[in-house]
């Protein structure tokens, strides 16, 4: 399918593996100009690279802390005028709720909530103008399901769900959408990290809390960056327009709902 989306300017923020890097790997599929983040420049620069070697696209590599008011002027000042804002950022790790201290929570909510709809607020009025704009928030799909040890990133990242759920009604109207991508566990580095922790907060081997979580994804296995990757270039479509506020749970399987 044609996106409806070549030529059109991407930031995809923390893209230098994971999920961020699924998503701009589609997006350059597409035929788009992308602009890849993250903080450790030699990653970010193998990325880069084989992402143009893959596509032909354009790949800017911009070095930088998304959750600094310096490193979202630098993603700016390489894309001043985007047409696709891709918002991620690491979360916490996994931590017993008795141990969240304040200072934690608040560097959370900063990193989680605050970031993303800093970014928004600098990005949507141009998109406006332009009567074209696609903003994609990668969350969780703890917004919608506790997961042990995630209250933290669960709570910054729902807060950031329920605070764009308004404005992405109040832009429509300019053919400007925001929706957000839920994703349960997939095959990157974090997932890892994360799992380690849990194995290690209850008590158990890595190998015991690996097969306890695919245990719970009917699909019986790990996603891969590339399936998360193409769901977000097709939210970033030309034809997703009549699609904003909504949350896009992709997890296997793992949420049990009838609605």
């Amino acid at each position: 399918m044609d996106l409806g989306i070549s030529g059109r300017t991407a930031i995809v923020c923390a893209s230098s593996k994971g999920l961020g890097r699924g998503c701009a790997q589609a997006l350059a599929e597409a035929g788009c100009k992308v602009i890849v983040n993250g903080r450790d420049g030699k990653t970010l620069e193998d990325t880069a690279a084989a992402i143009r070697a893959s596509t032909g696209a354009t790949v800017i590599a911009v070095v930088a802390d998304v959750g600094t008011k310096a490193g979202q002027d630098a993603l700016l000042a390489a894309a001043p005028n985007p047409d696709i804002l891709v918002n991620n950022n690491g979360g916490p790790p996994p931590k017993p709720f008795r141990e969240v201290t304040r200072e934690g929570l608040l560097e959370g909510v900063a990193q989680n909530m605050a970031t993303p709809l800093e970014l928004v607020q600098r990005v949507v009025d141009g998109m406006i103008e332009r009567r074209f704009g696609r903003i994609v928030n990668i969350t969780s799909a703890s917004v919608l399901t506790p997961l042990t040890g995630l209250d933290v990133s669960s709570a910054a990242r729902a807060g950031l769900t329920a605070f764009l759920a308004g404005v992405a009604r109040e832009i429509a109207h300019a053919n400007v959408t925001i929706n957000n991508i839920l994703p349960g566990v997939f095959d990157t580095d974090r997932i890892k990290t994360a799992t380690n922790k849990v194995a290690e907060m209850q008590g158990i081997s890595i190998e015991e809390a690996t097969k306890r979580r695919l245990a719970a994804v009917p699909a019986g296995r790990l996603g891969t960056p590339d399936e998360f990757g193409k769901l977000c270039a097709f939210i970033a479509s030309a034809h997703a327009g009549y699609i904003t506020g909504q949350n896009f749970l992709i997890d296997g399987g793992s949420f049990r709902a009838n609605f």
